[in-house]
């Protein structure tokens, strides 16, 4: 069963570190409501049983969305 990615855990943050980060970056909040839209892409077309072509470019476009969030994390760090 498709379940959503834990970012926080990825990014080596407690979700309150994120939250507070959030408040004080738009551009950061910005990508993490990014990521979150593009996550829940991916596990919608998991649980259609999208073709695995088109998972993989939801799963590319996660990705680079979490690179970004990555890079401004380490920008502000």
């Amino acid at each position: 069963m498709p379940v959503t990615h834990d970012l926080y855990q990825d990014l080596k943050f407690s979700k309150e570190e994120i939250q507070q980060k959030r408040t004080n970056d738009p551009l950061l909040d910005s990508l993490i409501n990014k990521y979150s839209q593009a996550d829940a892409e991916v596990v919608k077309a998991e649980q259609a049983k999208s073709s695995d072509d088109a998972v993989r470019k939801l799963k590319e476009t996660r990705l680079l969305v979490k690179d970004k969030i990555v890079k401004q994390l380490q920008t502000h760090a």
